[in-house]
């Protein structure tokens, strides 16, 4: 009996993806459930399982774009596995190559001589980093002399040494929607963002004082991102514009606050969301972005958990980054980034100190948020992550981190 293995729906909207990579070969025997391929959406990677055991067949190729409820392998049910044949794509070890067929003599001496440069010319090129081949000789059968190489100059742009290879290779389909948004996201909207910086030493003496006992407690880290999420969540309470997005003629507002937690995985950047996040503590908060990053990384993240989103929070400070201007990821009208920590000179009560400071920059829609909402906005998230204890905590941190 021969089973016809359809490509199913990842999500809506999602009429056609791409065969990225067959894990198995044609003619393997694979096992029910066994990864068998895994296929790119425009929004994620995800694994195609067989469906039942027995002989596969491919009817699709490596980088084929096919519909959704196409036929992409067969599968024989009556076939056997052979013993001690394994599954899947295997290691293949070439044999070694057999020695090449000695050169004679003569050979070798006309190759030296045809092109080649005399041991003061070679010395003369090699100072002045050209490359033999790129030189015309005119000795006996185009041998270059030390004439030559002294009068050859190279010239502007002319390769001297090193490889020069160049690989073509199709982007995913994936990579290629994100790229599609992004030069949409610029066309489309009228995209500002303002900047302000984060004294982080309140947050620091916190994390230090509570960490372990948070982490024991609750079997999760005391990580940035809570304190970020919950102080984001706050400043779309006092600035609904923010957590709003354009529709045609009309701005829709959200009674919730679904926020986007921009992170890397093995295919590139995804943006799964912690959905009422005004609802989540910092333990909550912690533990969905914990479950949500491990999902991400193990190529598990579904198309729906990608899905909607409010407000984005991306964090290019774990890369290193200083300061950037965030793309909005559409239809949201706004982003807030995050960068790396720096011990920078402050002024502080008429004193200069050394803080660890963090720059923050909010890209926004200015068609749907004026400059009033933005900045007041980023002025609201430093004023919570500066005062955690009291904005955040409501003056308990050991009731509000559930120690």
């Amino acid at each position: 009996m021969i089973l016809e293995m359809k490509v199913p729906s990842p999500g809506e909207s999602i009429t056609e993806v791409e065969i990225a990579a067959w894990l198995v070969e044609d003619g393997d025997y694979v096992e029910k459930d066994q990864p068998i391929a895994e296929v790119d959406s425009d929004k994620a990677t995800l694994e195609l399982p067989a469906e039942e055991s027995g002989i596969i067949t491919l009817k699709a190729e490596e980088g084929d774009a096919v519909a959704v409820g196409s036929v992409v392998c067969l599968i024989d049910l009556d076939g056997k596995k052979t013993e001690g044949v394994t599954t899947g794509k295997e290691i293949k070890i070439e044999e070694p190559k057999t020695a090449e067929k000695p050169v004679t003599s003569s050979v070798v001496e006309k190759t030296y001589a045809s092109g080649s440069a005399s041991p003061a010319a070679k010395k003369i090129l090699d100072e002045k980093r050209i490359v033999p081949s790129e030189v015309k000789g005119t000795g006996r059968d185009g041998r270059i002399t030390k004439d030559d190489a002294v009068n050859t100059t190279p010239s502007m742009g002319t390769p001297t040494g090193g490889t020069r290879n160049s690989e073509r290779k199709k982007m995913s389909m994936l990579r290629r929607k994100v790229a599609q948004r992004l030069v949409s996201v610029k066309n489309e909207t009228a995209m500002l963002t303002t900047f302000n910086e984060v004294d982080m030493k309140p947050i620091f003496d916190l994390r230090n004082k509570f960490k372990e006992d948070f982490k024991a407690k609750h079997g999760v880290g005391l990580g940035f991102m809570s304190f970020f999420t919950l102080a984001v969540v706050r400043a779309l309470e006092l600035y609904p514009d923010v957590n709003s997005m354009i529709d045609g003629d009309y701005k829709i507002l959200h009674d919730f606050k679904d926020i986007s937690i921009a992170v890397s995985g093995p295919k590139g950047l995804m943006v799964p969301v912690i959905r009422n996040a005004e609802n989540l503590s910092f333990r909550g908060v912690e533990s969905e972005v914990k479950r949500l990053a491990l999902r991400a990384r193990d190529g598990q993240i579904t198309v729906d958990e990608m899905t909607g989103g409010t407000f984005t929070i991306t964090n290019g400070g774990v890369f290193g980054s200083m300061l950037s201007t965030p793309i909005i990821n559409p239809p949201q009208s706004g982003i807030l980034g995050m960068h790396n920590i720096i011990e920078r000179p402050i002024a502080l009560n008429g004193e200069v100190v050394i803080r660890p400071i963090m720059y923050v920059a909010l890209s926004y829609d200015h068609r749907v948020i004026d400059g009033r909402e933005s900045v007041g906005f980023l002025v609201a998230v430093k004023e919570a992550l500066e005062n955690p204890v009291e904005i955040l905590m409501d003056n308990n941190p050991k009731k509000t981190l559930e120690l």
